[in-house]
């Protein structure tokens, strides 16, 4: 899951989502809007439509060692979010 959505903060996609039948109709749709270009034009431009629309909330517990490894593991985590603090942390956490 980490790394499915590491890939959607980074390249706005992820790979191998869509078979290529429901790739080609995608595809077919986006010619409406964009009538000329190859086939990974279109694709590209759907894509960069995503990326643009595309908002993701992310709610995690900075608490214990399963948070810095996933950090370490994926670190589109960190490069690709704004970290929001809502509430104010445990001592527990302002300890790690």
């Amino acid at each position: 899951m980490y790394e499915d959505i590491c890939n959607l903060l980074n390249n706005g996609e992820v790979p191998n989502l869509f078979p290529l039948e429901e790739k080609a109709k995608i595809v077919e749709e986006v010619s409406n809007y964009m009538p000329v270009g190859t086939m990974n034009q279109k694709y590209g431009y759907f894509v960069s439509k995503c990326k643009e629309n595309l908002h993701l909330v992310l709610c995690m517990s900075p608490v214990g060692e399963g948070f810095r490894r996933r950090i370490r593991t994926f670190p589109g985590l960190v490069n690709c979010t704004t970290i929001d603090w809502f509430l104010p942390w445990p001592e527990e956490a302002l300890r790690y």
